[in-house]
């Protein structure tokens, strides 16, 4: 683990590698381990795609908009290999896995692809491409080596780690566990060993990821072991912020409650995706559990953790969606009060279940369906960041802007990258990566206002 280059050997004569990340936290760390794997073998990475003399774009497919995403920023490098300097592109991760037989096929501008399973083929799949050869390999995506060392692309505060990969979830919905494979976690002491290596390196904030947290342990110990992980790692570690991403209400168990509850160093934050309320929708959606469990679980973790913040996300439209099931749902989140929410119109994707359901619901109804509940989402937050002003907060700085000539960070309550931020003002400059008690005096859109608090010396 690392934040910069790994023991080089000898350079690659004039070979300098670009990356393009796209996707989720799960994919950038895969991103980061073919980092280290081209370091090591003596390549120079470069932040400058006029630079690169290959780029290697890490792809994401798990909807529709993903998948365009990815093409759209494969057919831009694309125009480098026409008009600049680029001599080749690799593309790798989700669209390669899920596309391995059309990809290369229908976009000839590819010059190598690596499916999931593949990612520590990176410096075969680069040398092949240096040489003019076009390369592919797809290894079973559940056979991937979990682990290794990696370069952070992360700022220095905090990391990702992911303690699990694949998923056995299956929901209608969902390519990821075609893509992805069965769920395999990583041995607790190899987690723990990697978060001792990420404090070392001066991280604060240590965020869990998987495709399913709350699954982990369950195929190497017969159980739910999140709760242990939790405590190992806090035990091994003096990281002040652990956070919890991608955590599934039904395995959410009163052990891991408990733990949230008693770990000062676990934030009192869980992002807890709940896609519907409705049985009739979570059936459809082969979701595990049904809206009496939704409600139980958000009951005991507000009781039990009175300040816990819970972040969500919806899709509407799914196949079948009544209006009656769509009011519930807006209901749900007016009763609900979720401080993070997002709504996400539903995305029929090729070989998943859901795809071949009938009554398909109409694009554009789907997307004033979306539109609908992210208005009703607002007033739930705006309530909620109301109530903080006037508040203080602790907060992990990230950074000046010296255009508003404010700092801005985040508070416990906010997740990197897809929540809210706090800017401030201070009478001292504050290095990123430290942590400060602000108050807070007012609201701007998503994001909290406030001046920091500076103890007189």
């Amino acid at each position: 683990m690392q934040k910069g280059p790994p023991p080089r050997k000898a350079k690659k004569p004039h070979m300098k590698i670009g990356f393009v990340s796209l996707g989720c936290p799960k994919n950038q760390l895969d991103t980061e381990v073919m980092l280290h794997e081209l370091l090591a073998a003596g390549y120079e990475v470069t932040p400058e795609e006029t630079e690169a003399d290959i780029i290697i774009i890490n792809t994401c497919a798990f909807i529709e908009s993903a998948k365009q995403e990815a093409i759209d920023n494969i057919l831009d490098i694309a125009w480098l290999k026409q008009n600049h300097t680029l001599k080749g592109i690799v593309v790798t991760g989700c669209l390669a896995e899920r596309y391995r037989d059309e990809l290369m096929r229908e976009m000839p501008e590819i010059d190598a692809a690596l499916g999931v399973g593949s990612i520590h083929a990176i410096v075969a799949a680069v040398e092949a491409v240096a040489a003019g050869k076009k390369f592919s390999e797809f290894a079973p995506a559940d056979e991937v080596r979990l682990g290794g060392d990696r370069v952070l692309t992360t700022p220095e505060y905090m990391a990702y780690l992911k303690i699990a990969e694949g998923c056995d979830n299956r929901c209608a919905y969902c390519a990821i566990p075609s893509i992805r494979g069965r769920f395999r976690s990583r041995p607790m002491e190899d987690i723990v060993a990697e978060a001792k290596e990420m404090e070392a390196l001066g991280v604060r904030e240590l965020v869990l990821v998987a495709q399913d947290t709350t699954r982990y342990g369950l195929d190497l110990y017969g159980e739910y072991r999140l709760a242990a992980l939790l405590r190992a790692i806090t035990d091994a570690t003096e990281i002040p912020w652990i956070r919890l991403l991608y955590c599934y209400p039904d395995k959410v168990t009163d052990e891991l409650i408990a733990e949230i509850r008693d770990n000062d160093r676990v934030l009192k934050y869980i992002d807890l995706p709940v896609q519907h309320c409705t049985d009739r929708m979570l059936t459809a959606m082969n979701r595990h559990g049904d809206r009496a469990m939704l409600d139980s679980v958000i009951e005991k973790l507000r009781r039990a953790v009175p300040e816990i913040v819970i972040r969500t996300t919806f899709i509407v439209g799914f196949p079948g969606e009544t209006e009656a099931d769509f009011e519930a749902l807006c209901e749900f989140v007016r009763e609900k009060k979720f401080a993070h929410a997002g709504a996400f119109p539903y995305s029929r994707e090729e070989g998943t279940p859901a795809y071949d359901f009938d009554d398909q619901i109409d694009e554009q109804v789907k997307l004033d369906r979306a539109d609908l509940l992210m208005r009703i989402q607002q007033g739930v937050v705006d309530e909620y960041l109301a109530g903080k002003v006037g508040q203080v907060l602790r907060v992990l700085v990230e950074d000046f802007d010296p255009v508003s000539e404010a700092h801005y960070g985040r508070s416990a309550a906010d997740a990197p990258e897809i929540d809210g931020k706090v800017f401030f003002v201070s009478p001292v400059r504050i290095a990123p990566g430290s942590f400060v008690d602000v108050e807070i005096t007012e609201v701007q859109d998503y994001d909290l206002v406030g001046k920091a608090i500076i103890p007189k010396k």
